[in-house]
C-alpha cells in the first residue's frame, strides 16, 4: 500500500505539483503528523487505503469517454481520501476527521469522487444502518450527486447486485443502509440519523440552518463525517465565508480543531489568473480530468471580454467574487485587521450617517485617522425596527440576529427607525469615550427633526448631497484605500457585507455613484454612511489632521 499523503507532499516539495500556499501548509502539517504522531492520533495506512481500494475496484465512470471503465483516482483525490480516513485514534481506531471542507474548481473530479465515497460509506465503512445524504440549497442540486452515484451503480456489475433504487433513495439491503438527496426545504430534515452528509456547492447556501440541522443529525453516530465541497461563489456573508475563514484559521494554526480538515485549492492571488504556471493551484486535475486547452480558451476570452472574468475567477480559480456588477472584488474589500476603540479615547473623528425608515438599515459611522501613518479606522453602529426584525431574519436569510448578539446592530422599538436612537449612540461615543466628531455628514434624505436634535446636543451637522458631483471622488479614494488595506474597519461583517453588495453607476464623464449590485434585500447602508464620512474627510483633510 502506498502512502499518498506523503507522495503528494513530496511532489509538491519537488515542484512537480504546483500547489497554493494553503495546500502546502496543510500537507506539510499532515506529513509531519504521520512521521511524528500527535497525542492519541496515528496514521493507519490500511484504514486510509480502504476507500481508495473500494472505489477503484467497484466504481465505474458513468458518462463521457470513460463510461463503463473503472474509476482511477488522481493523486490529489487519493491524498485527500487518505487524509480524511487515515488519521484515527490509536485505541479505538475511530476517525479524527469529522468535517472536511474542500474547495476545488469545476471539472476536477469532485462529483465522481464524492459519489464514490457515498457508495463506499453505504457498504464498507463499518457503519450499521448507514444514512448518507447529499444536500444543497435546492433538491435538484442535491440530486446531481445522487444521480451520479445511481449511474455508477448501474455501470458496476458488482454494485448493481447489492444496491437497489427505491422511490427516493438507493438502498443496501445487507447493511440496511441508504443514500438520499435532500433539499434545504425538504420536509424530512428533522429526525435524521446521518452517518455521512455531503453538502454540495456550499457557496450557494445563504444561511447556516441547513448545516446546523445536518450536523445535529449526526450526533448519535460513532464516527460521523460531513463533507462540504464547493467552488467559490458570489454570495457574501454566508456560511461559505464563515467556513472559508474558519478553514484558513485552522490551516494557519490560529484555531485548533483536529476534527476539521480544510482542503483549499485556490490561486494565491487574483493576479495569477492569466499565468498558466499557477493554474494548477486551483485545478489539481488540470491536464487529466480538466482539459488545459479548454481553460486556455476561457482565459483568452476573459482577457478581451471583462464580463467573463468574474465567472472564471470564481469557478475556475476559486477567487471569491461578488456579483459581476460589483464595485470591488472581495479581496479588495476583505481586511481581517481589528482595533480596540479605546485607542481613540478622547480623539476627534468625522461622522457619517445614512438614515432609513423601515426597510433599509440605518447606519452611523465614526472615521478616525492615525496622524503618523494616515491609516483610517472605522467604527459603526446599525439599526433595524424591532417589530419586523424576526421576520427579516427569517425572510431575508441575513444573519441580523447574530450581528445584534455581537453588539454590531441595535433594534428600535416599533415598526420604524427611531432616529433618536442614533442620537443616543453619538452621545454614548462622546460621553463614554470622549470621541468628538468635528463634522457629521448626513444624506439629505434624513429627517429634519433628527438634524435639529443633533444640533441641540452640539453636534456639527453637514448635509451631504447624494450625487456624482459630491460622491465620485470620495468613493474613488475610498476604493483605493480599501484596496491598499488602508482602512481598518474592525472586520465588521455588516460593513463587509454592504461593501460587497455595492455596485457603481458611471456617467459619461467617468463619475461614479453607488448602487445596489444585487437584490433589494442586499443592503449597502453601512457603506453609504462610511462614504458620507469620507466626503467629510476629503472636505477637511488637512484641517482634520491638524486638529
Amino acid at each position: 500500500m502506498t502512502n499518498y499523503v506523503l507522495e503528494y507532499y513530496d511532489k509538491i516539495q519537488s515542484g512537480e505539483i504546483i500547489a497554493g500556499k494553503r495546500i502546502q501548509q496543510m500537507y506539510s502539517k499532515l506529513a509531519a503528523e504521520i512521521e511524528h504522531p500527535v497525542g492519541n492520533w496515528i496514521f493507519d495506512l490500511e484504514l486510509a487505503s480502504r476507500p481508495i481500494e473500494f472505489i477503484e475496484k467497484f466504481c465505474r465512470h458513468s458518462k463521457g469517454q470513460w463510461m463503463g471503465k473503472p474509476v482511477e483516482l488522481l493523486l490529489w483525490q487519493k491524498a485527500c481520501l487518505q487524509a480524511i480516513y487515515g488519521f484515527v485514534d490509536k485505541d479505538t481506531r475511530l476517525r479524527r476527521a469529522r468535517e472536511a471542507f474542500v474547495i476545488c474548481s469545476r471539472k476536477n473530479g469532485k462529483s465522481t469522487m464524492l459519489a464514490a465515497i457515498a457508495l463506499y460509506c453505504m457498504i464498507a465503512d463499518d457503519e450499521p444502518g448507514a444514512e448518507i445524504y447529499s444536500t444543497a440549497t435546492k433538491r435538484d442540486q442535491a440530486r446531481l450527486l445522487f444521480d451520479e452515484a445511481q449511474r455508477m451503480v448501474k455501470q458496476s456489475p458488482a454494485l448493481s447486485k447489492y444496491i437497489r433504487k427505491r422511490k427516493t433513495d438507493l438502498y443496501f439491503d445487507a447493511g440496511m443502509s441508504k443514500f438520499q438527496p435532500l433539499g434545504r426545504n425538504s420536509d424530512t430534515l428533522d429526525g435524521l440519523n446521518a452517518s455521512l452528509v455531503i453538502m454540495d456547492e456550499l457557496h450557494g447556501v445563504r444561511d447556516r440552518n441547513l448545516y446546523e440541522v445536518m450536523k445535529q443529525s449526526q450526533s448519535a453516530r460513532r464516527q460521523p463525517l460531513l463533507i462540504m465541497i464547493t467552488t467559490a461563489g458570489t454570495v457574501r456573508e454566508c456560511i461559505f465565508d464563515d467556513m472559508y475563514s474558519y478553514a484558513c484559521n485552522v490551516i494557519d494554526g490560529t484555531y485548533k480543531d483536529e476534527s476539521f480538515l480544510p482542503v483549499l485549492y485556490e490561486l494565491d492571488s487574483a493576479d495569477e489568473w492569466s499565468d498558466p504556471a499557477a493554474w494548477q493551484k486551483a485545478n489539481p486535475g488540470l491536464g487529466t480530468i480538466k482539459k488545459l486547452d479548454d481553460l486556455q480558451r476561457k482565459v483568452e476570452r476573459a482577457k478581451s471580454n471583462a464580463a467573463d472574468l468574474p465567472g472564471i475567477l470564481c469557478k475556475d480559480f476559486n477567487i471569491r467574487q461578488n456579483a459581476a456588477s460589483a464595485w470591488l472584488t472581495f479581496d479588495d474589500i476583505d481586511n481581517p485587521e481589528t482595533f480596540d476603540l479605546e485607542r481613540f479615547r478622547n480623539c476627534y473623528a468625522i461622522g457619517g450617517a445614512d438614515l432609513s425608515i423601515t426597510t433599509d438599515l440605518t447606519s452611523a459611522t465614526l472615521l478616525f485617522v492615525d496622524k503618523e501613518t494616515e491609516k483610517r479606522y472605522v467604527h459603526q453602529m446599525c439599526w433595524l425596527p424591532r417589530d419586523s426584525f424576526n421576520e427579516r431574519v427569517h425572510k431575508d436569510k441575513i444573519p441580523y440576529d447574530i450581528w445584534k448578539d455581537r453588539g454590531l446592530l441595535r433594534l428600535c422599538n416599533g415598526n420604524t427607525i427611531d432616529y433618536s436612537d442614533v442620537t443616543v449612540w453619538f452621545n454614548e461615543m462622546l460621553n463614554d469615550y470622549g470621541i468628538t466628531p468635528l463634522w457629521i455628514y448626513y444624506d439629505s434624505y434624513s429627517a429634519r427633526y433628527w438634524v435639529d436634535e443633533m444640533q441641540q446636543y452640539g453636534f456639527p451637522m453637514v448635509r451631504c448631497i447624494q450625487g456624482a458631483k459630491t460622491l465620485s471622488l470620495p468613493m474613488q479614494q475610498m476604493g483605493a484605500d480599501l484596496k491598499a488595506k488602508k482602512i481598518n474597519y474592525n472586520n465588521s461583517p455588516i460593513l463587509k457585507w454592504c461593501l460587497t453588495n455595492t455596485g457603481i453607476l458611471t456617467d459619461r464623464n467617468g463619475n461614479i455613484v453607488p448602487i445596489k449590485a444585487q437584490q433589494p434585500k442586499m443592503r449597502i447602508d453601512a457603506m453609504a454612511s462610511m462614504l458620507d464620512a469620507y466626503v467629510g474627510l476629503m472636505d477637511h483633510y488637512e484641517e482634520f489632521l491638524r486638529a
